[in-house]
């Protein structure tokens, strides 16, 4: 598969890999797990960076998003399957990004069922790209590693779909060696734009993933905490809005802010600006960003982990409050038939500080501000 590999001066300081072998004259069969928001987008773009070689080969629980591929880029490009069994058996190379573990369980006891009928005979890569409990992948690597030629690594993304949408994702990898370079090449650029790699214990990229996560849900805490503050007091969340991100910036702002001190925003990082601008426009359609119940499965995750470690993290465990908060909020209006939206996306969790504040919880324009008078 050497056109879509690129020489390593085009991936200096993006893929800290030296470029692997050529494979021969047959190249690499590789199939996609999984087309959910991010998903999708990933093995569009990775059956792009194809050329003319094989198609990509894709399941999906649900058939209609393979079909939906398919008619995206066509046959050349496009290979559906009905069973992870065909998936496991016919690929060199397997990437998977599922929704939460008890998926990744069910789909990789599949996969090894199929293993077990049909031993490989040449090297097969298995690569989890969701985010998980650290310790699942050993599990996961234990498991497969019991097969003969059978390899297996986590690289979990960093990014929004947006991101993935982009090819701008930054890529975590851990696991074996040779099979890091092997899928570092495959995914950078088609996928993302960087490869962090965290050595040869396959636990640790999806450790690194949950801390940034982790983060990032801190962060979405506080900019809901005081965008209400500023709805509250009269300010307007609007100027408190344009006081973090700086917005509107020009497209070079962002790159150049953290090497400019004189700049007077306080975050003005694109994550931030994304989600916060979900926030004061109510843009909580969590079918198209990345739902409520993701987000709780990764604090839940990241707080599991923070106790094991015995390293709290209490701001971590505010944002998880707050998405719980919300989630009830959103389902008791399911129940009586008065939600706007079936699913929320994650940025909702403002609606949390909006209901202590005594606003409306997905509807600023209904909240009363209270200005204090002198």
């Amino acid at each position: 598969m050497t056109s879509n590999l690129q020489t390593p001066a085009l991936h200096a300081g993006t893929i800290p890999f030296s470029r692997p072998p050529t494979p021969g004259v047959h190249p690499l069969q590789i199939g996609f797990c999984g087309l959910g928001a991010m998903g999708y987008l990933m093995a569009r773009n990775l059956a792009n960076s194809f050329n003319s070689q094989l198609p990509l080969i894709v399941y999906n629980r649900t058939a209609e998003k393979s079909q939906k591929l398919l008619a995206e880029l066509g046959a050349s490009a496009i290979k559906v399957v009905n069973t992870l069994d065909q998936l496991a058996t016919e690929c060199d190379v397997i990437f998977t990004c599922l929704a939460n573990d008890a998926v990744v369980i069910s789909v990789y006891n599949e996969f090894a069922k199929a293993l077990a009928q049909s031993p490989p005979t040449k090297v097969k890569i298995f690569v989890e790209m969701g985010t998980n409990y650290p310790a699942l992948a050993g599990d996961l690597d234990r498991m497969l590693s019991s097969f003969p030629h059978t390899r297996f690594i986590t690289s979990p993304i960093f990014g929004a779909p947006p991101a993935a949408d982009k090819a701008t994702l930054v890529i975590a990898m851990s696991g074996d060696y040779r099979s890091k370079k092997e899928v570092a090449f495959l995914l950078v650029p088609a996928v993302g734009r960087k490869v962090i790699d965290l050595g040869e214990n396959v636990e640790k990229a999806s450790t690194l993933k949950l801390i940034g996560n982790g983060n990032l849900a801190a962060i979405l805490e506080l900019l809901g905490e005081t965008l209400t503050l500023g709805e509250k007091s009269g300010i307007g969340q609007e100027t408190v809005y344009d006081l973090i991100t700086g917005e509107p910036l020009p497209a070079s702002a962002v790159l150049q802010w953290e090497a400019d001190d004189s700049r007077s925003e306080i975050m003005p990082a694109p994550a931030i600006i994304s989600y916060g601008k979900k926030m004061i426009n109510d843009s909580f359609d969590g079918s198209v960003g990345f739902n409520m119940d993701g987000g709780i499965k990764d604090s839940s995750h990241v707080l599991r982990l923070s106790a094991e470690l015995n390293c709290p993290m209490p701001a971590v465990s505010n944002a998880h409050r707050s998405m719980i908060t919300t989630r009830a909020i959103h389902q008791a209006q399911v129940v009586s038939g008065t939600q706007k939206w079936d699913i929320v996306d994650e940025s909702a969790l403002i609606a949390s500080s909006r209901v202590a504040a005594g606003l409306d919880p997905f509807n600023s324009k209904k909240g009363t501000a209270v200005v204090r008078e002198e």
